[in-house]
């Protein structure tokens, strides 16, 4: 298959077409393509360009998504394809996302269909497919067809994702689609307008709908020295995710040198422990310190203040919760443990 015509599409005048998949809600005209790179205006139709384009494909602990609240200790058939509706300066996996942008419109990948990639999974005793690596909003097609074919198999699905996407889109793709890991990379419009070359409202409202939705979520933050580690814009964040719920899994993770901010120093470890700190004192019931080992991975009862999941990496050495509930006190511990 060459291309496949894509979801929430709007004809205008002159051949245009507007765009609603993401929140750029971009305006195509004939010939050219989306800001994601890989939707393309054919003749006043909008096509995807990467429906069977897999140019990633492993299968990682679910903690690597991370999510450490949903079906913990399982794997995870993860897929992406090339593309992406932001620019990160600080892409880890630029060389695949950035693709389009960096080598001239360049669009690769094994043509895999959805049938194959839930038969793989299976084959492979994955519980979940994750769509992750670069954004899963941008082959929205690819993703929602095997979502439905997944939960035919009884596994789960998994977006790993910048937030970007419309509530149309998400609404659609709701009743298959089972947990969300969504970035919240900072928490000015500068940031994400210097930086990701997007806007932070519309992920901010993308996240309150997951979880209005019913789609268990986690948040995660990578914290880049210089650029989004003030008190101020940390606990922005904390206040932000708190007023969603306070249930909600914010994962604070250390930045390395990657792409375009080569020159940004590692984050210190202890700005990864003060995230930590306004976290909680915001009243966020786990927060966890990511790219890092440590006891700031540890699922800790907000009740008894015991723990109940002990994590080395992405390896879970302990696990005391119980039918949803603490071993210790019985305190509800949010989250899908089956």
């Amino acid at each position: 298959m060459d291309m496949k015509q894509a979801l929430f599409q709007e004809s205008k005048e002159e051949g245009k077409v507007r765009c609603g998949l993401c929140s750029h809600r971009c305006l195509i005209i004939p010939g050219k393509r989306g800001l994601c790179g890989v939707r393309e205006n054919r003749d006043g139709v909008l096509y995807s360009l990467v429906y069977d384009k897999i140019i990633a494909r492993n299968i990682d602990p679910i903690e690597k998504k991370p999510l450490f609240h949903f079906q913990p200790g399982s794997l995870s058939y993860s897929i992406a394809t090339p593309g992406c509706n932001f620019r990160c300066k600080h892409c880890q996996n630029a060389d695949i996302s950035q693709l389009p942008h960096d080598h001239a419109g360049m669009v690769m990948g094994e043509e895999i269909m959805p049938a194959e990639i839930v038969e793989a999974a299976c084959r492979r005793g994955c519980a979940s497919i994750s769509y992750t690596y670069t954004e899963p909003t941008i082959y929205f097609e690819l993703a929602y067809d095997t979502a439905q074919l997944a939960v035919e198999a009884g596994l789960k699905n998994v977006f790993v994702t910048n937030g970007y996407i419309t509530s149309e889109a998400l609404q659609a793709i709701r009743p298959w689609l089972h947990a969300a890991n969504i970035d919240l990379k900072g928490f000015s419009e500068d940031f994400y307008r210097n930086i990701c070359g997007a806007r932070l409202q519309p992920v901010l409202d993308a996240i309150r709908l997951y979880k209005e939705l019913g789609i268990w979520i986690e948040i995660t933050t990578l914290i880049i020295p210089g650029l989004n580690d003030s008190d101020e814009e940390l606990k922005g964040i904390a206040r932000f995710i708190r007023s969603v719920g306070e249930d909600i899994p914010w994962h604070v993770s250390r930045f390395h040198p990657t792409y375009k901010l080569m020159e940004q120093p590692l984050t210190p470890l202890k700005t990864l422990q003060r995230a930590r700190e306004i976290g909680i004192a915001a009243g966020l019931r786990y927060v966890y310190e990511g790219n890092v080992p440590g006891e700031g991975e540890d699922t800790i009862c907000w009740s008894c203040r015991k723990t109940l999941v002990g994590r080395r990496g992405y390896t879970i050495e302990t696990n005391a919760v119980e039918s949803g509930k603490c071993g210790y006190c019985g305190a509800k511990i949010e989250g899908v443990w089956g």
